[in-house]
């Protein structure tokens, strides 16, 4: 009998092992950074929900705790495991997630019928963006403020010094900002870990002293408090959304992790620990309803309540960390897209992309946290606040998933309104509850998205305005090197290489005629680069240079395109260097080359362009545009910067 060969299918050996390592330490990795905010949640916001000097405080009941826990039990499991880990994420623009992700995605995928209601929606991605910074302010200050406010529960005479000692973490902290997170990101997730695990256990100790509390899982109990007491639980929402924060987080910092470990560490850890903690803590306040005062840390018995408050401010410090990273990313990529000026952005690692840190933005950051801890100097003040930036940013970036599930994938409409229909309908009832708070604080958030909005959007109406002058005064690009190659004017050809930037293919680079026009000469090599930024994270290296003869083979002017993601940062000299001389009509001496950059002053003319505020605003925006040369890499001892003037 002759046996037939077995072919082995198994993985071979070590492959499969080093594969999990991976798999597990991107997961650890998720943990350190995504769940800092979602995570630190049960520290406030059952506390929040019960506080007696709320303006609609919820009465401690046996009927409304169970309410209570179950409504956030089933309130996370909506919004952030079915609308966002299992539907959001699943919307991604080359790996990136996030609201201006879902933003790129409209104008990539919107029908040419629907562009008015694409830009409609495109808009509000913008203040739910503009939202986001409103959280990226308020995420430190009730993160640390809640952390450190345990001083008091293991010793009240120290509660004046909460203040103080949160001021202090936050200016260090946004002080070690410009070394980059790498350092200190191999000990977010260990971190993390041994914070879920504490919640958990000390949950699992509350439940077993009072296990009927895990009634509350079922919906019946979150349905009937909701529908059979809604005078009392609509305004609760409002603290019940504290439960969710941090669920952009998960979107957003998807392109750094993959949707997978994220998913994968909230199914398995997160959830459940946080799920854990809120039970033990409506188990505690069933046992004394005298534990509303500070539920989380009275789960902890008295010897662990030091350490539990330093392993949480710990936590809330990587919250925050999370939060202000998340900022950065957000106005980069708005930068980007032409919604805020170029800025000043230093890359903190050469291994790992989108580790970024934007000075301007960091010290606004920093001002405006602080701002709001010796404002509101507590974290029961700053709640509502920070519940009307998340329900805000949630109901948008729902509505514009939606939106996008329809163009990119044509999910029939009757499907897109069995998920619609529900998941919209809660985040409104969020939202609604949220704005009963708005002289509460719920003010605020609202009033930094108009701010930023505002902004952004001056700017954009702006940048067209300039770009339209720009191109009247600078003439036809084809037209200038056609008159050139007909020898008008009569110039000199001087030995060397010349690199224009300019803003297209179209125009004439100020800078090189006024040197044709004025000095009559020009370079032996002369190569014009425009940057062009897609609507997507990363470029290709394949697809990065596009070079273009203008139509005369053996001028020595060349058109070159360089094509960024909105997530990368143009190093024009790095990328010329892989040009090729036969497309480039001749060799270009990139050592010794002159780089020439036209800076505008804008200054504000009688046009009806803009509202006068709007100009005023644009051109006060104008001066926080980072140098051009360090911007795209330019060596400073070979740039020449040439002025010129545009009225808006």
């Amino acid at each position: 009998m002759t046996e037939t060969p077995t072919h082995a299918t198994s993985t071979p050996p070590g492959q499969g092992t080093g594969r999990e390592v991976v798999r597990l330490a991107a997961i650890v990795a998720a943990l350190g950074v995504v769940f800092g905010d979602i995570g630190t949640s049960p520290i406030y916001t059952l506390q929040t929900v019960f506080n007696p000097a709320d303006p609609h405080p919820v009465p401690v009941s046996q009927d409304n705790v169970f309410g209570i826990v179950s409504l956030i039990f089933w309130s996370v499991t909506v919004v952030v495991t079915i609308t966002y880990v299992t539907l959001a994420m699943r919307a991604d623009n080359d790996g990136e997630g996030g609201i201006m992700a879902l933003i790129t995605l409209l104008r990539r995928w919107s029908a040419p019928g629907g562009k008015r209601t694409a830009t409609f929606l495109a808009a509000l991605g913008i203040f739910g963006a503009s939202l986001f910074f409103g959280d990226s302010m308020i995420t430190p200050a009730i993160s640390v403020l809640s952390a450190v406010e345990g001083l008091k529960i293991v010793e009240p005479s120290l509660e004046e010094f909460i203040i103080p000692i949160t001021a202090v973490i936050i200016v260090v902290l946004f002080l070690v900002q410009r070394k980059g997170t790498a350092v200190v990101g191999r000990v977010f997730g260990p971190v993390m870990i041994a914070w879920f695990t504490a919640i958990g256990v000390a949950g699992i100790a509350g439940i077993s002293d009072n296990p009927e509390i895990l009634k509350a899982i079922s919906p019946t109990y979150a349905l009937g408090f909701l529908f059979g007491h809604f005078h009392i639980a609509f305004f609760a929402l409002a603290a019940v959304v504290l439960a969710v924060t941090g669920a952009e987080a998960l979107y957003a910092d998807m392109g750094h992790f993959g949707r997978r470990p994220i998913a994968r560490g909230w199914l398995l850890l997160v959830f459940p620990a946080c799920m854990l903690s809120y039970m033990g803590q409506g188990a505690l306040i069933l046992s004394d309803p005298a534990n509303i005062t500070s539920p989380f840390f009275l789960l902890v018995p008295g010897w662990g309540r030091l350490p539990m408050v330093l392993l949480a401010t710990a936590a809330t410090v990587i919250a925050a960390q999370a939060v202000i990273t998340g900022a950065f990313s957000v106005a980069s990529q708005a930068a980007q897209l032409g919604y805020l000026p170029r800025l000043r952005i230093v890359h903190t690692s050469e291994s790992t992309i989108g580790q970024i840190y934007v000075p301007w933005i960091n010290w606004l950051l920093m001002v405006s946290v602080l701002t709001l801890v010796f404002a509101f100097r507590s974290s029961h003040a700053l709640a509502y606040a920070f519940g009307m930036a998340v329900t805000g940013t949630i109901t948008i970036t729902t509505l514009l998933f939606f939106y996008v599930a329809r163009a990119r994938w044509r999910t029939p409409y009757w499907l897109l309104a069995l998920g619609a229909v529900p998941l919209l309908g809660i985040d409104l009832l969020f939202l609604g509850a949220n704005l009963t708070k708005i002289v509460h604080g719920a003010w605020l958030p609202l009033l930094i998205g108009v701010i930023a909005f505002t902004v952004m959007t001056t700017w954009e109406r702006g940048r067209d305005i300039v770009t339209a002058a720009r191109e009247q005064r600078e003439g036809p690009l084809q037209e200038f090197v056609d008159e050139l190659g007909e020898g008008r004017p009569r110039i000199f050809e001087v030995p060397g290489t010349a690199i224009f930037l300019n803003r297209g293919k179209k125009t004439t680079p100020l800078a090189m005629r006024a040197n044709v026009e004025n000095n009559h000469v020009r370079h032996q090599h002369v190569a014009i680069v425009s940057i062009a930024t897609d609507p997507v994270p990363r470029v290709p290296f394949a697809e990065r240079l596009t070079v273009d003869p203008l139509g005369h083979g053996d001028d020595g002017i060349i058109h070159v395109t360089a094509r960024y993601g909105y997530a990368e940062r143009p190093d024009i000299p790095a990328a010329l260097r892989h040009l090729d001389a036969t497309a480039t009509e001749g060799r270009l001496d990139l050592d010794r080359a002159s780089y020439f950059v036209s800076k505008i002053e804008l200054r504000r003319g009688d046009q009806p362009t803009m509202a006068t505020w709007r100009k005023r605003l644009f051109i006060a925006t104008s001066h926080i545009t980072a140098d051009a040369a360090d911007y795209f890499g330019l060596p400073r001892d070979r740039t020449v910067i040439m002025g010129s003037h545009i009225d808006v």
